[in-house]
């Protein structure tokens, strides 16, 4: 459908001629035909709805009660737990979503927050036949999950993945989706955005932007773009009541398309491994290193044993594209490795020195090295209650921390552990206690095995040396 088209379609709602608003554009005119009348989108919406499903999943939740009073939250604010027991509660939760098949066997993609901790999940077609739905794959750091119903042998309607990477700002798209469990509806609007990062409701924030209305239950639609194709996931939007403001968030299909791959492999889903970590480049960085504006991702560390210290980078490089896509942040870098399979290469295009290279880097899983020793801190010290490993580039992936960390990182802590009551936190990195380096889970346990009236610690958060001490 050509431009021509659908500024006739603009011209056939107002009813009216429309002027010429910028040179070198052509001149608009009412409808010549009833054929330029009736143009729709209910071709397409009729081809790709019968894909998009509805998702009902059930969880049962468990709360501890203890009655009366200690139920109360303004008592347990400033007397705690009820040393007294109490009884279990149970309430079945329901939650509603939307998915689409991307496979006529029964495959579909939803979100991870749609079924999250579900014990029962039900699909429901566009035709309201139910099935029972199984999940093959979850992915919380892309807020992703793959579902599988059994359609007997029934070839399902199913949307084909499209490029999310031909999106340009300004073209149209349709979202398709079950809003507020009215059933199925399509609402139209432009792509607004693309490679959107400051979102934070997945880990890999690049998504499309658009003001498609998105509203409660279409976590999981499609967004088609309009060759038919899914070009995006519906995942969020931005809004102060919890209804569409016309700012809604898709996954990238380029993205879907890792998780649809590794349902379809049975193997577990493994990324490539960045093993550098830096920082955006800002005006004032841009100024001092010499480049034309700010854009791009500092090196500041890097893995001894990683394909980015292999590539011969270093710190001090700034990486500036990835393939053919410029990066603006690290969430960028971050995506476009992502989304590339393991094994092979891609070029990175890296600003060093005033000189621009082009860097071949490999694309290769994170390793497991050292083995994370993962222990539970007993005894009478500082960490007890804690569970903690190695960091290794591996565990660094799952928990999605920087992946050129090393030293003992807390994975968790007992509630009302010793650790928990000094203000440990998951993801804290231990490096020294009384002067000690902390370099394995073993450094560790024979330091805590050991009396001190008086343990001095330095702990790595959120980029940032902690110290503090605690006496006995």
């Amino acid at each position: 459908m050509n431009q021509f088209l659908f500024k006739n379609i603009g011209a056939a709602i107002l009813g009216l001629n429309l002027l010429v608003v910028a040179p070198g554009l052509m001149a608009q005119s009412v409808p010549q035909s009833r054929e330029q009348i009736r143009l729709s989108f209910a071709p397409l919406v009729k081809s790709a709805a019968p894909a998009v499903v509805n998702i009902y999943a059930k969880r049962l939740v468990r709360r501890q009660s203890r009655g009366g009073l200690f139920d109360d939250p303004f008592f347990n604010r400033f007397f705690g737990d009820s040393p007294f027991g109490g009884f279990t509660r149970e309430r079945l939760e329901k939650s509603l979503g939307s998915g689409v098949i991307v496979k006529g066997d029964g495959l579909i993609v939803t979100n991870h927050h749609v079924i999250e901790s579900a014990q029962e999940i039900t699909v429901v077609l566009a035709d309201r036949r139910e099935f029972d739905a199984k999940l093959v794959v979850t992915d919380k750091k892309t807020d992703l999950a793959v579902l599988r119903i059994d359609t007997r042998g029934e070839v399902l309607r199913f949307l084909e993945l499209g490029n999310s990477d031909d999106l340009d700002v300004g073209d149209l798209v349709l979202a398709v989706g079950n809003p507020f469990g009215v059933g199925q509806t399509v609402t139209s609007g432009i792509v607004s955005a693309l490679a959107r990062t400051s979102i934070g409701v997945s880990d890999f924030r690049s998504f499309i932007q658009t003001d498609a209305a998105i509203n409660p239950g279409n976590s999981g639609g499609a967004l088609l773009g309009m060759n038919g194709r899914l070009v995006g996931v519906n995942t969020a939007i931005y809004s102060r009541s919890g209804g569409s403001l016309g700012i809604g968030f898709a996954v990238p299909s380029n993205m879907v398309r890792t998780i649809i791959e590794s349902a379809v492999s049975g193997k577990p889903l493994v990324r490539p491994w960045l093993s550098f970590s830096g920082s955006a480049v800002n005006a004032e960085i841009a100024g001092v290193l010499g480049l034309r504006r700010p854009v791009g991702v500092l090196i500041e560390r890097l893995h001894d044993k990683g394909p980015g210290k292999q590539a011969g980078l270093a710190p001090g490089d700034v990486v500036v594209a990835v393939g053919r896509h410029d990066v603006d942040d690290v969430e960028a870098l971050r995506f476009r490795i992502a989304t590339r399979p393991v094994g092979g290469s891609v070029d990175l295009t890296v600003f060093r020195k005033g000189e621009t290279l082009n860097v071949p880097f490999a694309l290769v899983a994170p390793i497991e090295d050292p083995p994370r020793n993962i222990a539970r801190l007993t005894g009478r010290n500082p960490f007890a209650g804690a569970r903690v490993g190695n960091a290794s580039p591996a565990l660094a992936e799952e928990l999605n921390f920087d992946s050129a960390a090393s030293g003992v990182i807390v994975l968790d802590v007992a509630a009302r552990s010793t650790a928990a009551r000094l203000g440990f936190k998951p993801r804290d990195i231990i490096r020294e206690v009384n002067g000690e380096r902390v370099e394995r889970v073993e450094d560790l346990k024979r330091i805590a095995a050991q009396r001190f009236a008086r343990w001095r610690m330095v702990v790595r958060r959120n980029g940032k040396n902690i110290g503090f001490e605690v006496t006995e």
